[in-house]
């Protein structure tokens, strides 16, 4: 029974050497930076408009990169120190968007006008890829069946879609209003 237990614990608690902790901490630091760079060229619909393939391409994505973050090290301290660096490297990140408008801009990006007056844009639209389903679906959201009755809707940085029906007052922060063109 010793020897069992003895075995049991040196499985479940066996670690890399420091070289190998080192090269999952890189691995996992650059594959955490590429899937930031990557999302966010894919656009704002991936976030706030995730549909069934979207979802399934996040679930193979966690797969295919869990093999490059640890690669044959299987064991609970590899999976630590992976996971370690990533609530670090996210915590940094969100210190330097704090520090750092710029960075903060181009990795949550600006609010879209994609409607206007009862209008569709479609070229923003198109640039987003957000379709007039997407639109519609928002519109119902917020009760309104109508184009017309729209005097604008934004697409936010976080993907959601903001409705604002045609009698009500717009509220602009400063942030919004600079990333809205209204011409």
């Amino acid at each position: 029974m010793g020897s069992l237990l003895a075995q049991w614990f040196g499985f479940v608690f066996s670690h890399p050497d420091l070289p190998g902790a080192l090269a999952i901490a890189a691995k996992t630091a650059l594959i955490y930076l590429f899937l930031i760079v990557g999302l966010r060229l894919l656009g704002k619909r991936e976030l706030g408009q995730m549909s069934v393939y979207d979802l399934v391409l996040i679930v193979v994505i966690s797969n295919s990169v869990q093999n490059a973050m640890v690669g044959s090290d299987n064991s609970l301290v590899g999976g630590l120190v992976s996971a370690f660096v990533l609530l670090i490297i996210n915590r940094l990140l969100t210190w330097l968007m704090i520090k750092n408008s710029r960075l903060a801009a181009w990795i949550e990006g600006d609010p879209v006008l994609i409607v206007r007056d009862g209008q569709l844009l479609e070229q923003p639209m198109r640039q987003a890829g957000i379709t007039r389903d997407n639109v519609l679906a928002a519109m119902r959201e917020h009760g309104i069946d109508d184009l017309e009755e729209v005097q604008m809707a934004v697409l936010e940085p976080d993907g959601i879609i903001s409705i604002v029906p045609e009698q009500s007052k717009i509220h602009r922060s400063q942030r919004h209003f600079r990333g809205l063109r209204i011409s």
